[in-house]
């Protein structure tokens, strides 16, 4: 997609990811403690997380391409940042690094259960026991596809029921995303606190 198409033109672009942004910030995380941003790669989150002054960030994204293209943008910051290229659901995280785990748009993406469970494997891999999972998907008002690819859409329930033995439901939300093309696409978002 990112060889096609210039970064602020993909379907799932937005030029700041508001509600993320403001979960985290009533997380009142201390600076140094980590998060990750999972396919994260051509967002401004961590563009925005950096201006609001943490210290540990990494991005994870499947796309080099889109990884190099805020690497360009974000220029001497692009050194504060750990750069993660690969599968989230392949890649080996370092073990209960994490204090957050955001994904805006990956998990969505997942549509066989086998792969389901190897990301949610890294995840509980990946995260604190204590930590936060904050995640954005297709809500089911949403099309069945993204950018041509099928995708799962899901509700605060079903979500809750996915990761649920691990997770407390803290927050969630509907709300319209559109896209650069003028598409709606209906994203559920929820903020889970890991409990074991």
């Amino acid at each position: 997609m990112y060889s096609n198409k210039p970064a602020n033109k993909v379907g799932w672009y937005a030029s700041h990811l508001i509600t993320s942004l403001n979960w985290i910030e009533g997380l009142d995380l201390d600076p140094d403690e980590a998060i990750i941003d999972v396919g994260g790669g051509a967002s401004t989150l961590v563009d925005d997380l950096l201006e609001k002054g943490h210290e540990n960030i990494a991005i994870l994204d499947i796309s080099k391409r889109a990884i190099q293209l805020t690497q360009e943008r974000l220029a001497n910051d692009s050194s504060l940042v750990t750069w993660l290229q690969g599968d989230v659901t392949r890649l080996e995280l370092p073990s209960r690094y994490y204090r957050l785990w955001h994904d805006r748009a990956v998990f969505h993406f997942l549509t066989e259960p086998e792969i389901r469970q190897r990301y949610k494997d890294s995840l509980l891999e990946a995260l604190q026991i204590g930590g936060f999972f904050i995640i954005g998907t297709f809500a089911p008002k949403a099309p069945p596809q993204c950018s041509g690819l099928p995708v799962q859409r899901y509700t605060s329930q079903s979500l809750s029921a996915l990761f649920g033995n691990e997770f407390e439901l803290k927050l969630s939300q509907y709300e319209s995303h559109f896209t650069p093309s003028g598409l709606e696409q209906a994203y559920v978002y929820c903020l889970f606190q890991r409990i074991r």
